[in-house]
């Protein structure tokens, strides 16, 4: 691997490299949605449900199980595929193999998820699926600072920050709309192979080049995991920053389903459309954050201060939801949750790429940057069943999203550390 010692760590907001295409940002947008229209539509919606059906008198326990294994293989194949994107010397360039290829895979997996009839089989198919569906997300984040110039991060950040939640919104009403389990999986991962499809017909790739990195055995592969606070202090608090406030986001996104039920009186025949009413609100707030944070941060050169803004509202919003007693309180919660979200989408995800330690490694660094945000999907599952269960016959919603909000303050607080970046 090439020595960065004698490198900055971090990248100036302006830059002297011109403008990065409209087509290629509209591709990236529209492969982002695909990609995590295919990933999140289970974990948001139909995940739950399928589990539900399958083991309705333990569902809480049972879906920390299947989203839990999934998401460690997650957390691990995120710099593994990261690190071989960069090293990668096909003739179709370094991104484009695995940006197909992974999607392909995931596909397969949800397809096992979509026929599984018990447990074990859906915690294997979504385990295929997170480490498919993860490599093209890995190559997929590293585009941001391989194609896009830094005087644009903000905006293009704030535009793929704001796919994440339409991906949400479009898997809700999907969900809704489609009463065919197979259909409720395999639709979106369809989409998917075409909105990746499409990128990698536009993209501009180039493979790596021979010799220039060195050989990735296991000991370099364990090596990836870690970040050395010393010289990378910056990416290292960004890390910590990023993977508290995704454990605030996580509390929603994994357990909204089963608090429309246990809470508001839902079904699994019709919690679909309860999410999805709760979704299009949030979104209306993320459209509105994200539009604003992206640019007014590219307009004052500055990250930080929206990244903490964005943690005490996303925080607020849990501590609302925690003591929701009907369904007009939660969607006001929800668009509160939308905005937080959208700020913080469109402005962190442009401050990692400014503290990356290499640019010659960004996919792997941007595959251990993804490991924040898959982490709480593994954690978030396995801490909130014995939570759920102090005191009120496992449903003590309200201790867990107090929690979330408790993490996120910490996680919006914790990127004033980060020096490199104002």
């Amino acid at each position: 691997m090439t020595t960065v010692e004698s490198r900055p760590t971090t990248t100036p907001v302006q830059s002297e490299r011109p403008n990065a295409p409209t087509k290629l940002i509209v591709a990236m947008a529209l492969a982002m949605l695909g990609a995590y229209l295919t990933i999140l539509t289970p974990v948001i919606v139909t995940m739950s449900i399928r589990v539900a059906q399958i083991a309705p008198d333990d569902k809480s326990a049972a879906l920390g199980t299947v989203l839990s294994v999934g998401a460690v293989l997650a957390l691990i194949g995120n710099p593994f595929f990261g690190a071989m994107s960069d090293r990668t010397t096909s003739r179709f360039g370094r991104r484009r193999p695995w940006l197909l290829g992974g999607m392909l895979v995931g596909s397969a997996g949800l397809l096992i998820v979509a026929l599984g009839s018990n447990i074990p089989t859906l915690t294997a198919g979504w385990a295929l699926a997170q480490l498919g569906i993860n490599a093209t997300l890995a190559t997929l984040t590293a585009l941001l600072p391989d194609q896009i110039p830094p005087q644009q991060r903000g905006k293009v950040s704030g535009i793929l920050g704001l796919m994440t939640s339409v991906a949400i919104l479009a898997g809700s009403a999907l969900a809704a709309a489609l009463s065919n389990t197979v259909l409720m999986f395999m639709v979106p991962a369809i989409i998917g192979v075409a909105t990746i499809g499409l990128l990698v017909v536009i993209l501009k790739d180039r493979p790596a080049e021979k010799g220039h990195f060195a050989p990735y055995g296991f000991k370099e592969f364990l090596g990836t995991f870690y970040i050395h606070p010393g010289k990378y202090p910056d990416f290292a608090w960004n890390i910590l920053s990023r993977f508290l406030i995704w454990t605030g986001l996580a509390c929603v996104t994994t357990y909204q389903a089963y608090l429309l039920i246990d809470r508001f009186g839902y079904t699994t025949d019709n919690v679909a459309g309860g999410i999805l009413v709760a979704t299009l609100i949030s979104t209306v707030g993320l459209v509105a954050g994200s539009s604003f944070g992206g640019t007014l941060s590219d307009r004052l050169g500055r990250r930080r201060p929206f990244v903490l803004g964005a943690g005490i509202v996303i925080a607020a919003s849990l501590v609302l939801i925690a003591f929701a007693n009907n369904f007009a309180v939660f969607l006001i919660a929800s668009a509160l949750f939308g905005v937080g979200e959208g700020v913080y989408l469109a402005v962190d995800l442009a401050l990692a790429t400014d503290v990356l330690p290499n640019p010659d490694d960004a996919a792997k660094d941007m595959g251990v940057l993804n490991i924040a945000n898959a982490l709480p999907q593994s954690l978030v599952p396995i801490l909130a069943a014995p939570i759920l269960a102090i005191g009120s016959g496992g449903s003590n919603y309200s201790l867990l999203f107090l929690l979330g909000a408790v993490v996120a303050v910490a996680g919006s607080l914790l990127v004033q550390m980060i020096r490199g970046a104002r």
